[in-house]
């Protein structure tokens, strides 16, 4: 899900890119949204590369790609990788969790990716299950695991496409990594900080700014146990 803001730079590049070939610059894009400064922008196109709707493109000038549209937009892109999510997140109902002694083999739910966007609570089913070493599980507590799309926790050795298996809780220290529900619409794996009545997110990636939330915005949905990686 998109903020107003969000949505209407994304519509902006597409209509830039379909019309002219190049995204507009940031000056562009800074003037067509009304903001004060390209910070602004930069925080927006972070967001969109977060949930997977562009990808910004290495040595390249306006290097933004479109790699898919919300529901409703249309036009002609590129081929993108597919979702492995292909539920309808619309519908509200909890999470498919299955305890440890009821898994088989010691298998947790695997919900989907993580990336900002998908709302934990917002998933019908489990879209496989991953068995999980004993070492990374409380057996007294519900774990799931989610696939991890974009680059934003590389520097803790937390890198695209590896499996994280989560201890669901709704609390957690500082230092944590978790996965964090933002005004009930996006969830994001980051690192929690907190600073008085400000949540702080922090990637583990210098090319994404911390997240500031006011407390009350946030709810810890797990906090990161373990990490699954597939060669």
């Amino acid at each position: 899900m998109l903020t107003r803001k969000q949505l209407d730079l994304l519509k902006l590049i597409h209509k830039r890119i379909q019309k002219d070939g190049v995204p507009p610059s940031f000056d562009e894009m800074k003037e067509a949204l009304n903001l004060r400064s390209k910070s602004g922008i930069h925080r927006l196109i972070t967001a969109l590369e977060e949930r997977g709707f562009i990808r910004r493109l290495a040595h390249r000038a306006r290097a933004i790609e479109i790699i898919r549209l919300p529901e409703g937009m249309e036009g002609p892109l590129a081929p993108a990788a597919p979702n492995v999510i292909e539920h309808d997140f619309r519908a509200k109902s909890e999470p498919v969790l299955v305890s440890n002694t009821d898994s088989p083999a010691g298998a947790v739910p695997l919900l989907g990716q993580i990336a900002a966007g998908t709302p934990i609570d917002a998933i019908q089913h489990t879209v496989d299950h991953v068995v999980v070493p004993p070492s990374m599980m409380s057996s007294s507590a519900e774990h799931y695991a989610l696939t991890v799309k974009g680059d934003s926790m590389i520097e803790k050795g937390i890198h695209e496409g590896d499996i994280v298996v989560v201890k669901r809780q709704d609390t957690a220290n500082d230092g944590d990594i978790v996965v964090a529900l933002v005004a009930e619409q996006e969830a994001t794996l980051k690192t929690l900080h907190r600073r008085g009545p400000i949540v702080e997110l922090h990637a583990a990636n210098p090319a994404y700014e911390p997240q500031r939330h006011e407390a009350d915005r946030v709810k810890i949905q797990g906090r990161m146990v373990g990490l699954i990686r597939v060669y």
